[in-house]
């Protein structure tokens, strides 16, 4: 069993300790590490966690094994390095950092320390996703021609964190939150993105704000791409892979549509999965050096990479080579 601290008691942080604890087999959450402990305390005494505000505190108690960050963006990296010194296998919530640069930085710290580094893309264990890379991997649509990506939701209109609309913390708009997951998941299935030209459009100013990205890619294999996220709108999530033999579509965690140039397209219908739990349980997994955690350094990588190129896109107003 390993014994993790979690950084960060905000809604996402609750989510997976309530997906996790008293539910894996694999991972307990012993600690949690907030800002204002009092403002906790119900929570944890009902899952039973030690409070604390010291990060550093935490990563130094020799029982815990790993720490889960589920922290504002700009501080992943500097968490991230300061565990892996520790000797602290890392999950950390999606976006890993923010640039590339730190990407790397990170990554290099735990393969350094010998330590498990893992992101948390959630979307990536819902089984339509899987079945989607499955499909991709086996050749069965040919040559990817392009992918479309479309992730949007009204989660900001109903938790809003302020620190959200800062530009130094979530650029882009709704790609750091939300949009972020279609980004991954087509880097899951097509590799690097090779070039971007991102624009953002916002309609209304003040909490939340609403505003929407769209991005036309170019992937590292030739493939093309076209990526959309919207906030404040009815949830969406649309992955679709065009190649030119066939196409598959994840239109939801659960459905999935394979078309064939010839015959009648397939529909798939997957069992519910809990894709907190199941990433959670994958990186103790790979703690346990049972199977590798199912995203790689360097997908880690390429997925901030891109991210980055949005937002310097956005800015500069034109295409921007994804370095």
């Amino acid at each position: 069993m390993i014994t993790a601290a979690i950084a960060g008691l905000g809604r996402w942080g609750k989510n997976i300790t309530e997906s996790v604890q008293g539910r894996s087999a694999r991972l307990r959450i012993a600690r949690a590490i907030v800002r204002n402990p009092a403002s906790h305390a119900e929570f944890a005494r009902k899952h039973s966690l030690e409070l604390g505000a010291d990060f550093g505190a935490a990563i130094a108690d020799p029982a815990i094994d790993a720490v889960i960050l589920t922290t504002p963006h700009s501080l992943h990296l500097e968490q991230i390095l300061a565990a892996a010194a520790a000797g602290k296998h890392v999950f950390c919530e999606k976006p890993l950092t923010l640039t590339r640069a730190d990407s790397v930085r990170a990554v290099e710290a735990c393969e350094r320390a010998g330590r498990v580094l893992a992101v948390g893309y959630n979307k990536r264990f819902a089984p339509s996703v899987v079945a989607l890379k499955e499909i991709v991997a086996s050749g069965r649509l040919g040559q990817i021609q392009h992918v479309e990506g479309h992730n949007s939701n009204a989660i900001a209109s109903r938790h809003f964190a302020g620190w959200r609309r800062d530009p130094h913390e979530s650029p882009a708009g709704a790609m750091t939150a939300t949009g972020v997951h279609a980004l991954d998941a087509m880097v899951a299935v097509a590799g690097p993105v090779a070039e971007v030209s991102a624009q953002l459009v916002t309609r209304r100013d003040g909490e939340p704000p609403r505003d929407a990205v769209s991005a036309l890619m170019r992937f590292a294999g030739g493939a093309s791409g076209t990526l959309t996220t919207v906030r404040v709108t009815p949830q969406y999530w649309r992955i679709h892979v065009f190649g030119d033999e066939g196409s598959a579509e994840s239109l939801s965690d659960t459905a999935l549509i394979l078309r064939s140039v010839e015959g009648e397209p397939e529909r798939r219908a997957f069992p519910a999965v809990d894709t907190l739990h199941a990433e959670i349980d994958a990186f103790a997994a790979a703690i346990a050096g049972e199977a590798p955690y199912p995203m790689t350094h360097a997908e880690m990588i390429a997925t901030s990479a891109a991210f980055e190129a949005i937002v310097r896109s956005i800015d500069a107003r034109m295409a921007i080579r994804v370095e």
